[in-house]
């Protein structure tokens, strides 16, 4: 918490979008935020996941799960090993992994989603199914020439130039082609790479390992996306991937990637 509130303090968003909070409904920290000026909406369930958008423009029309339901409560440490395989397939429609509401006039959407693990499992099929579902959702409820912005951990590098060496991630999760045409289906929906708007460039990424000094080797991957309708790519000023906030201590091995709208 520590982390955001200093981020918070040095770049001032109207709008800042969160995954992986790990944390239930009940406990996220709504007073800091509050005392920071921020109103918060959180979606969890408890050790794994969760969503959260905190905004000083409003929050309205709050939708969660893709509108499907409550989220599925994890299970206890005991129980997960044995469980885990079966319930791969269909874990993450039920996990907490969307939240969206109105701020300021803009749709936003903050998504967590899957890591698939390896290709050709379980986990993996779960993902394109969740990216299915995050299209289906898009198809049935939102307009592409209305206000949108969809953000957040999308776990996959849409394009080569988003990996710091695509030698080094033959056949595995993030890069595959069935995880590219996900995303591009979302475009083809009509939503645009904000970042790419601003910095066509290769080599810019939002993730590093942890281990072996990845980071100040510069061996990432551009996995955090924040992608807009075209209404508001005409508004989007600049895009950029703040690798200040990754170092310090105890930082994330993830970025935050940022824009900047004109009123």
């Amino acid at each position: 918490m520590e982390r955001v509130e200093e981020w918070l303090a040095d770049r001032a968003p109207d709008v800042l979008l969160m995954q992986e909070t790990k944390l239930a409904d009940e406990t996220a920290p709504e007073m800091p935020f509050r005392m920071a000026g921020y109103d918060l909406l959180h979606h969890g369930e408890g050790r794994w996941n969760g969503v959260a958008i905190a905004s000083r423009v409003g929050i309205a029309d709050v939708v969660t799960n893709f509108g499907d339901g409550p989220v599925r409560r994890s299970p206890g440490a005991d129980a997960i090993a044995e469980a885990l395989e079966a319930e791969a397939s269909e874990a993450s429609a039920d996990e907490a992994r969307m939240v969206s509401a109105v701020c300021g006039g803009v749709r936003v959407v903050s998504i967590y989603a899957p890591n698939g693990r390896a290709v050709d499992t379980p986990f993996y099929r779960a993902k394109l199914a969740w990216f299915e579902r995050l299209a289906r959702w898009l198809r049935e409820t939102q307009d592409p020439a209305g206000p949108l912005v969809i953000g957040g951990d999308f776990n996959v590098a849409p394009e080569d130039a988003d990996v710091y060496d695509m030698a080094d991630f033959a056949g595995a999760t993030h890069v595959s082609a069935p995880e590219r045409a996900a995303v591009a289906a979302l475009r083809d929906w009509g939503l645009i790479d904000a970042y790419r708007l601003h910095h066509p460039e290769p080599g810019k990424f939002s993730w590093w390992d942890y281990r072996a000094g990845n980071f100040h080797k510069g061996l990432g991957m551009r996995i955090d996306h924040l992608y807009v309708t075209r209404s508001v790519a005409e508004r989007c000023n600049a895009a950029e991937i703040d690798r200040d906030a990754r170092k310090g201590n105890l930082p994330s091995d993830h970025a935050p990637v940022y824009i900047d709208l004109a009123d």
